[in-house]
């Protein structure tokens, strides 16, 4: 079996699957004719866009998806209002939060204002906005990737997520991507990319 792998700028409202029950979710299949047995490595919630590995290598779950070996995700998060510096303190030092149903609570990480944003494209549809409340966007680097933590991590500082976009996972980036764009790597430019010793 020939291995092959992608990376993909997955647009918002996308699952990531191939099929759905739900017939007016868009999926995998809509964005681009991936063959028939690579996988999503990972996944981004349907309401979140950006950055996604696919591959039909097996291998890469394990050198990815461990806690372990810790590789950064960096976030783009526009919130609903203006954190305080004491804030992305608190998302820094770690934050409690719900996974599975259980307590827990998020590993340190890396939290700012995000000032480099001309790369960020108009969402389609945009996003609800309210005259009387400002938006702010954080970039977020973490280095562990739990049922929608980011979103639960702002909510957990009192700041809801309006839009969500992962742009980077180590130096692999989608950046100079257009949304909905679909690369072909090779495994050697992949695993130097996402600092990957196998």
């Amino acid at each position: 079996m020939k291995q092959c792998y992608y990376y993909i700028y997955k647009p918002y409202g996308t699952v990531t699957r191939f099929t759905s029950d739900v017939p007016s979710h868009k999926t995998l299949k809509q964005v681009y004719n991936f063959p028939s047995n690579v996988y999503s490595v990972g996944r981004l919630d349907k309401d979140s866009e950006g950055l996604l590995i696919l591959t039909n290598d097996s291998s890469f779950n394990s050198q990815l998806l461990v806690p372990e070996k810790k590789h950064a995700r960096t976030y783009y998060v526009q919130v609903e209002g203006t954190p305080a510096g004491a804030s992305l303190n608190r998302l820094m030092k770690g934050v409690d939060i719900r996974v599975n149903k259980k307590p827990y609570k998020t590993i340190t990480c890396l939290a700012e204002f995000a000032s480099d944003l001309d790369w960020i494209k108009p969402r389609v549809p945009s996003i609800r906005e309210r005259k009387n409340i400002p938006t702010t966007w954080l970039k977020l680097i973490l280095y562990e990737g739990k049922n929608r933590q980011v979103r639960k991590m702002c909510a957990a500082i009192g700041y809801p997520v309006l839009r969500l976009i992962r742009s980077e996972i180590e130096l692999l980036s989608v950046k100079n991507f257009k949304v909905g764009e679909v690369k072909e790597i090779d495994r050697e430019s992949l695993l130097k990319y996402l600092k990957i010793d196998l």
